[in-house]
């Protein structure tokens, strides 16, 4: 007998955060279409019980540098202070953008700065704190690019820290040039890419691989901390021989 698709995971997932930021250039309460297909994402994950909360970056005076605190390095204001806790609780963090001129945004791209300027932290084993989370991306546009704003953004979420499975990402992008945009309402009033299974289907295997990893990682407490401590590296290099099993 085949297997039903849609039988209910046993797995639990109550227990997982997600954040969802995105990178969108409108600032609220201009409708995203990047937004309406993160709400695909969002309604699988609510709907599987994980705690999901939302950022919409350009809505935050974000200050541009690679510090926890550019307050601290010449700025006046910093809002990203505020946000690192919501970033910091979440097991899962996915990250929204559109494409402009065939890249993720700069809101992306400030985004990812930020992450990056606590990558030298570490969590309570002594690994960098972005161990043991898990991470994907979701693209729009009118133009070509998903594959490759993809690429670059998992690209940078993996070398901080964060763990990526299997397809973590996806996206919709229309005809090449002016045109509709993801969620944008057609004349027979549905919603422009919301039948196209190619999208969803992605949209639906990244926000369940995203949460089958979680539940991995947590059920597993998170990345074994042999071979990846930054303090027991820096001790056997000290030593000018370093053990060869850590190694």
């Amino acid at each position: 007998m085949m297997k039903n698709p849609f039988a209910k995971n046993a797995a639990r997932y109550d227990d997982l955060s997600a954040l969802f930021i995105n990178c969108t250039l409108k600032k609220s309460p201009e409708a995203s279409h990047t937004d309406a297909l993160m709400d695909v994402s969002r309604a699988i994950m609510r709907g599987a019980g994980v705690k999901v909360e939302s950022i919409r970056l350009v809505d935050h005076d974000i200050a541009a540098g690679v510090y926890p605190d550019m307050r601290e390095h010449g700025w006046e204001s910093d809002d990203w202070p505020l946000l690192w806790p919501q970033v910091a609780a979440a097991d899962i963090l996915v990250v929204g953008t559109p494409i402009w001129l065939g890249q993720h945004s700069s809101e992306c791209t400030k985004l990812i700065e930020r992450l990056y300027a606590h990558s030298g932290e570490e969590n309570q084993k002594g690994q960098y704190i972005y161990y043991g989370k898990t991470a994907g991306c979701i693209i729009t546009g009118n133009e070509d690019g998903i594959k490759h704003v993809a690429m670059s953004v998992l690209y940078s979420l993996q070398h901080v820290g964060y763990v990526v499975p299997p397809q973590a990402d996806c996206g919709w992008i229309g005809e090449a040039g002016p045109g509709p945009s993801y969620g944008d309402k057609k004349d027979d009033g549905g919603r422009v890419g919301a039948d196209n299974e190619f999208t969803q289907r992605n949209t639906t295997f990244m926000s369940w691989n995203l949460m089958h990893m979680a539940r991995m990682l947590k059920d597993q407490g998170g990345l074994p901390a042999h071979g990846n401590v930054k303090s027991d590296w820096k001790d056997a290099y000290a030593a000018g021989n370093p053990n060869p099993e850590y190694r």
